[in-house]
């Protein structure tokens, strides 16, 4: 039989050695949240295709080009493109809205997007997001920048730009989207396929296409800010207030208009050189119709994701520091079934006790067990004989000063190691 070894195109694995980075990102991004009030929410990988279809946007190349959707028995399936979707119709269907206000969650959850493999992007990603649900005022707006700030900051990145923008509500959006039609309609026949329905249905999804033709046809397009109703330049004046006196700089970056159709008011992306090209490392913003459109009574919302791929690279290419991998504690050899029977028994003990404690599982030699004891990393090793189990005691040594000490095998075994552990811990200090 053949051996399947290949991994299917746009997925990656994360090996035992690249886990702790893993680690680093969610345990920091997950404290950081919490410390903001948000607590976790746990959504399913799938979905109905239709929820991302009236969310997302009918229009936009994620649901046009780039979902995973599976026909099942009796309906399709789309497996997430994205988390806030997916969270919004479960905030609505457990009643989260009936409780206190704002609702405020966060996620660690897979996507997916048939896009093609790239550094950074892949058919199968990972993201943390968070959504606040309940709130209209621009100072939700500042946390939620606030928050995605912090958790850059707190990961060690350096050279992180905020760029932010506002595309306006639908009253004035309105008038923007005929200036758009104006603008492009000369050059109607030179657009993409894709965006030459965009045209008519939503022209503003022209300035995301990724085609170079379009990019160029682009550039000189209207800004969506140069538009903005008295409301909405209010919000995105006070907003700027509130990050000003938070010591948050940005840059107004008016080309920002963010991939998905639910976004409304305040969008913005911090953005990194160190990844190349796709240097967007968090992408956000306010999306007051997205329940509404869900079914919902009106309910303004907003929200951020961070790709955990890309913080992961961006720490890489910067030297950040990630947790210290999980190390062996302690590796206790045998010679002889009586020895792997009380090596057996003390290995427990200390795992009870929550150390991390290795024993031979696989009927090597003592030569070998101590050379797997090094291959591991082991902090402390001891080899239990015919001669230990007789008297009691063993030699526990410090693998990595040499020093030796005796120990006893009884009932005050790790109570003996943890004292040997913690002092060792300390002198190392």
């Amino acid at each position: 039989m053949e051996l399947i070894t290949t991994r299917i195109k746009g997925m990656e694995d994360v090996v035992p050695a690249e886990s702790h980075k893993w680690h680093t990102v969610e345990r920091i991004a997950a404290d950081t949240a919490a410390s903001y009030g948000f607590k976790e929410i746990r959504i399913p990988t799938f979905e109905n295709t239709e929820l991302f279809v009236r969310s997302v946007g009918e229009t936009t190349d994620v649901v046009q080009k780039e979902m995973f959707t599976v026909q099942g028995r009796e309906s399709k399936f789309t497996l997430r493109p994205e988390g806030t979707a997916g969270t919004i119709r479960a905030v609505l269907q457990n009643g989260l809205l009936n409780e206190a206000l704002p609702q405020k969650v966060f996620y660690i959850l897979s996507c997916f997007r048939h896009e093609k493999p790239q550094a950074g992007r892949l058919w199968e990603f990972h993201q943390f997001g968070a959504e606040m649900v309940g709130s209209a005022s621009p100072a939700a707006d500042a946390e939620m920048i606030c928050m995605a700030s912090s958790v850059i900051e707190r990961l060690g990145l350096k050279d992180i730009e905020l760029h932010i923008n506002s595309i306006g509500c639908p009253h004035c959006r309105a008038k923007y989207y005929e200036k758009l039609r104006e603008f492009f309609e000369p050059n109607k026949d030179k657009l993409c396929p894709t965006c030459q329905s965009r045209l008519e249905k939503n022209p503003m999804r022209i300035l995301d296409c990724k085609s170079d033709i379009c990019k160029e046809i682009g550039k000189e397009a209207p800004l969506m800010i140069d538009y903005l109703c008295d409301e909405c330049k209010e919000h995105f004046e006070k907003l700027k207030g509130y990050l000003d006196g938070m010591g948050i700089k940005y840059s107004i970056d008016p080309k920002i208009v963010r991939g998905l159709d639910y976004y409304t008011k305040t969008v913005f992306e911090f953005i990194t050189t160190s990844i190349g090209a796709q240097g967007t490392v968090c992408g956000g913003g306010r999306y007051d119709g997205l329940i509404e459109e869900m079914g919902g009574n009106p309910t303004p919302a907003l929200g951020f994701a961070m790709g955990l791929e890309r913080l992961i690279m961006t720490m890489e290419k910067q030297g950040c520091e990630f947790m210290t991998p999980d190390s062996c504690d302690i590796y206790i050899g045998a010679m002889g079934d009586n020895a792997q029977n009380k090596a057996v028994a003390l290995t427990k003990i200390l795992r009870d006790e929550g150390y991390h404690a290795e024993c031979d599982v696989m009927g090597r030699g003592v030569k070998a067990q101590m050379k797997y004891a090094n291959k591991i990393g082991a902090a402390y090793s001891m080899i239990i004989g015919d001669n230990e189990l007789e008297a009691g005691s063993a030699r526990l040594k410090n693998m990595t000063t040499g020093e030796e000490c005796e120990i006893t095998l009884g009932d005050k075994f790790a109570d003996r190691f943890a004292d040997i552990h913690t002092a060792d811990m300390f002198s190392a200090e």
